[in-house]
């Protein structure tokens, strides 16, 4: 894997190997839809979703049989500000019940065959179980409103980390990743460099996560406020941002969304801390944009703002904000319905005319 390049204005993934879209397979994917015995289109969004990763792969026979939502999981010192419900010993808690196939995201993948992996990006502390990938970058983050969340070298290493578990995944068999994390605080750390980026006012971008009360999300925006001001973020460098006011979790998951660039492998976006990092990859490196899937709307408005600059298209809009993955788990089924008919019975088979395709 080629290491992150240096540079703070230029792109540090510069050096990064991501193969071009393959046109002539997302073209295969298309004909084949059109020859399936249906309406034209009339599957939407999810006949896109085929054909996107039948281009990022290569391939028209799209198998996603394979696949996982990887939970990354750390602690924000954020926290201290008394921008969360409760404190960070809650992220340790539901790691651990990831790790032991018991957590929300487990219960609702297991009826579906989806893997979940819970990897240790920087909690507080660490634990002892077999079923917790080690990827530790640090004991937690700083408190963002007192300075940097962490080193710039500290958010290039997880953000490397999170490229080579895709490489890793891959090498495994896993053909499509769905993004989780764990980690009490960061849709603060997540509006904090989502204004970053936007330059837009915390109150227009900072929600109430978990269930906030209105005592509760004045202090989150003034935390956003203060963070903003203390660390003066550049906008045009992607790794200042993460570094400054990012989380441990969010620069892991920008790189699961270079990884799967790299790796040919489908990167489900799930609320808005994953989104917030998909976002940084794509200031990154905008070509890394045919690996990645909105899965659904989540309640944050640091969320909404961004996946309009992204034009993704979610198809759930639930108001949804669990975490852990389980709004990007929830898309999953439904692309393996899609597959099942885009592998199915033809106009052909029928004995049928195709519908004329007509130029959108």
């Amino acid at each position: 894997m080629a290491e992150l390049e240096e540079g703070t204005n230029e792109a540090p993934a510069g050096g990064l190997t991501i193969p071009p879209y393959d046109e002539n397979a997302a073209a295969g994917a298309q004909a084949r839809w059109n020859a399936v015995a249906k309406p034209l289109g009339a599957l939407g969004t999810l006949e896109d979703i085929v054909v996107q990763i039948a281009g990022l792969t290569g391939d028209p026979h799209v198998d996603i049989s394979r696949r996982c939502v990887v939970v990354l999981c750390a602690d924000n010192g954020v926290v201290r500000q008394g921008v969360t419900q409760v404190d960070s010993s809650v992220t340790r808690v539901v790691a651990r019940n990831v790790a032991e196939g018991i957590s929300s995201v487990c219960r609702m993948c297991a009826p579906v065959g989806i893997d979940c992996l819970a990897v240790d990006m920087g909690m507080n502390e660490p634990i002892q179980h077999d079923g917790i990938i080690n990827r530790r970058i640090g004991a937690g983050t700083g408190d963002i409103t007192c300075g940097p969340a962490m080193t710039r070298s500290q958010a290039r290493d997880a953000i490397k980390a999170g490229i080579d578990l895709v490489g890793e995944l891959s090498a495994q068999g896993y053909r499509l990743i769905a993004t989780g994390e764990m980690g009490i605080g960061n849709t603060t750390t997540s509006a904090a460099v989502a204004c970053a980026f936007t330059g837009r006012a915390p109150r227009d971008l900072v929600g109430r996560g978990a269930g906030l009360s209105d005592a509760g999300l004045v202090r989150k925006v003034a935390a956003v406020e203060q963070a903003l001001r203390v660390n003066d973020p550049d906008p045009n460098d992607p790794v200042d941002v993460l570094a400054k006011l990012g989380g441990f979790d969010i620069a892991g998951m920008c790189g699961l969304c270079l990884g799967g660039a790299v790796h040919r492998v489908p990167i489900v976006l799930d609320g808005v801390a994953s989104i917030v990092a998909g976002y940084a990859a794509l200031r990154l490196r905008p070509d890394c944009a045919s690996a990645l899937v909105a899965s659904h709307r989540p309640a944050e408005p640091a969320a909404w703002s961004l996946l309009d600059e992204l034009t993704l298209k979610p198809i759930i809009d639930a108001g949804m904000r669990l975490g852990e993955g389980t709004g990007a788990a929830c898309l999953i089924p439904l692309i393996d319905m899609a597959c099942s008919l885009y592998e199915g019975t033809t106009f052909e088979d029928c004995g049928l005319t195709p519908y004329e395709v007509n130029p959108r």
